[in-house]
């Protein structure tokens, strides 16, 4: 073999090793542990989840490890994936999250269902499936998940962002973070969002932190052009808009912040004043 790429080879097989040690898998009792599966990058993501892939990765995807707990015909399988940080793993966390699952104190959120048990704790979003309908089996995963959850590093909290919503009428358990094409508008990105009931009213309140002013104004211009009003050069300012695609959308903005509300009706400007005024104090 050509020396160079023999040493080219030695680096990939090296980084692979490294890589795949950041993790540690823990042992559980009664199991055989099996690690026969690589360590999945961004680049081959798609060998392992084939169509979600996109979304793993749009949500920042660094790598993931799998390993299988084995105890004659009952199999659980774990797998942990690192994201790039804390929101973005709140985010894919979010997108399999239903307000109907049953929550447990793991990491910084968690849920099982149907021998599913899902949680993410700092830059890692965790998924515990097992088929078998044996309580001892599914016993063994709770305590997997318990295992990995203390073996993570990384905070337990959630991110700093959520505490902007105003508690009243807001529905539990089902915020979410939007990475990428906030409302269905490429130019829109990384909002947090929150599902509110007021009345008979559903409708949702979106959360975009920038960097700057300049940057807040910036999305806000792009924003008011694509429904065909001015953009306006200010720090602070409100607008009832008319969005194609989402209809009646109330829009308001201050120094580094964006509060987009959207499902109320143009005469229901009162309800998203309350609730813009609430979270730009």
């Amino acid at each position: 073999m050509n020396k160079k790429i023999l040493i080219a080879f030695s680096l990939i097989i090296l980084s692979g090793s490294v890589i795949a040690q950041d993790i540690r898998m823990p042992d559980l009792k009664g199991y055989k542990k099996s690690i026969n599966y690589p360590v999945f990058l961004p680049e081959n993501l798609w060998d392992f989840i084939n169509g979600a892939a996109d979304t793993y990765l749009s949500y920042g995807f660094v790598d993931l490890h799998v390993v299988e707990y084995k105890k004659g015909k009952d199999v659980i399988k774990l797998e942990i994936y690192k994201q790039t940080d804390n929101t973005m793993a709140f985010g894919i966390y979010s997108t399999e999250r239903s307000p109907s699952f049953r929550f447990l104190n793991l990491g910084s959120q968690g849920y099982i269902t149907d021998g599913a048990i899902n949680f993410f704790k700092g830059n890692y979003y965790v998924k515990i499936r097992t088929y078998s309908k044996n309580a001892n089996t599914l016993k063994s995963a709770e305590s997997l998940s318990v295992k990995v959850a203390n073996m993570l590093t990384g905070g337990s909290e959630m991110p700093s962002a959520l505490s902007l919503f105003p508690e009243s009428g807001k529905k539990i358990n089902e915020e979410t973070y939007i990475n990428e094409s906030v409302l269905g508008h490429k130019f829109l990105n990384q909002a947090f969002k929150a599902t509110y009931e007021s009345g008979n009213d559903i409708f949702s309140v979106f959360i975009m932190q920038k960097n700057s002013p300049e940057e807040t104004r910036k999305s806000v211009g792009d924003y008011l052009t694509s429904t065909g009003a001015e953009p306006v050069d200010s720090e602070i300012g409100r607008y009832m808009l008319k969005d194609g695609y989402n209809g009646t959308i109330f829009l308001a903005w201050k120094d580094n912040r964006i509060v987009i509300i959207s499902g109320l009706s143009k005469d229901q400007s009162d309800v998203a004043d309350s609730y813009t005024t609430e979270i730009l104090k």
